[in-house]
């Protein structure tokens, strides 16, 4: 039968048949497949060895003759040259289904089993939030130029040192999928790093400091915050701490290496005004009835309303241009500048690896510096209660009451 309008008109579905391809006689191999419910779908059918291929062209309402024989006068071309059309767009399909949020469940997998506790967050947040725009997308169409695109808004919206974090997440989840054999190449890669201005040495003036003090509340923020301040400790630990790593009776913290940056176990003394921030917290029930372990946040995991909280402090305290690691610097440039602490004391305050204890002088020094780290942070938080107190402007608020 030689397909023409009128001859596709007049097809009918043979009785008993649920379903028959009628083929053309000028371009054998296509055809037009009637079903009993009524849908026509355009068809190429060939053989590849001894099995045959079928691929549906689309509907006859939808695709007209012309154009439909023309797009089967190419599949069949392709076809004599060797290539095989259907296998090619079922890889294709296939592909397609390898978007980037249904590859990346997998690859955060890998990640919490490798990372410490709070680099896998990190990590996690930058692929589930900074990256959502990608997730539909099949990671094959995910080029340098939609990674870039990506980055230079992340880098407008949320700072250079945003975006140059979550490039680097980016860049590890792609090489990743390089390894696995589903990308060929990185497309993160020759993408710009955003130029973040050098370091950042910002630090809080006295009033700033008091203003921010004062502008925490009871919550788990505030208290957070208070003992970062009184501690000079980092911020994931104070907000993944844990009640196995306080001694109340010995006014210490003890954190074990893969809780530390430098991979080292920290003391953190307590003066009297963090131990009161601590002794204030509630020892929180789990589901089960046992006691919670960690101090702060909820579920099986630390705190993580940082964004929220620190907005709401920040409207409260009207302290522009701050972030909580400045509090480290604050406390760092007051106990050289003011408090007379000796700089490796300081050092072993804030849980550096300092020059007293690198190279060979490292391999005998072993000093975690205890009772000098215990002076100095005493130091800190009588100055702070100075401060707070208004001593030198007549308010009346006393630091260990907390109130």
């Amino acid at each position: 039968m030689k397909f023409t309008t009128t001859t596709l008109r007049s097809l009918a579905l043979p009785r008993g048949l649920r379903e028959k391809t009628f083929f053309d006689d000028d371009l054998p191999g296509f055809g037009v497949r009637i079903r009993a419910g009524g849908s026509r779908t355009w068809v190429v059918q060939y053989k590849r060895g001894v099995k045959h291929r079928r691929m549906p062209l689309g509907a006859v309402a939808a695709l007209d003759l012309g154009k439909a024989r023309a797009t089967a006068k190419d599949l069949l071309a392709k076809v004599r040259l060797g290539q095989d059309p259907a296998a090619e767009k079922l890889e294709q399909r296939q592909k397609m289904a390898e978007t980037f949020g249904a590859i990346l469940p997998r690859f955060l997998a890998r990640q919490r089993a490798r990372l410490k506790p709070r680099s896998y967050e990190e990590t996690e947040r930058h692929l589930v939030t900074h990256a959502r725009t990608l997730h539909t997308r099949g990671v094959e169409n995910i080029d340098r130029r939609t990674v870039a695109l990506l980055l230079s808004d992340i880098a407008e919206k949320s700072g250079p040192s945003a975006a140059n974090r979550v490039r680097a997440s980016l860049s590890a989840f792609c090489m990743w999928l390089v390894r696995e054999g589903i990308l060929q190449s990185n497309p993160v890669a020759f993408t710009n790093r955003a130029i973040e201005g050098g370091p950042r040495d910002r630090f809080l003036a006295d009033d700033e400091l008091v203003a921010i003090w004062r502008a925490l509340d009871d919550g788990q923020y505030g208290a957070i915050v208070k003992l970062l301040i009184l501690s000079g400790a980092r911020r994931d630990e104070i907000a993944s701490l844990r009640w196995s790593e306080i001694d109340l009776d010995n006014a210490a913290i003890t954190l074990l290496p893969e809780r530390t940056k430098n991979r080292r176990v920290h003391e953190i003394c307590l003066s009297p005004a963090a131990l009161s921030v601590l002794q204030a917290q509630s020892r929180r029930l789990q589901a089960d009835g046992s006691t919670r372990d960690l101090v702060f946040g909820y579920g099986d995991r630390g705190w993580q309303n940082w964004s929220g909280s620190k907005k709401e402090l920040d409207v409260r305290a009207k302290i522009a241009d701050w972030r909580l690691h400045d509090i480290r610097r604050t406390i760092s440039t007051a106990m050289h500048e003011r408090l007379g602490v000796m700089p490796h004391v300081v050092e072993a305050v804030l849980g550096h690896i300092d020059g007293h204890r690198a190279g060979v002088a490292g391999v005998y020094n072993k000093s975690s510096y205890s009772d000098q780290k215990r002076i100095a942070l005493m130091k800190w938080a009588d100055h702070v209660e100075t401060l707070v107190s208004g001593k030198c402007s007549a308010a009346v608020v006393k630091l260990r009451r907390f109130k």
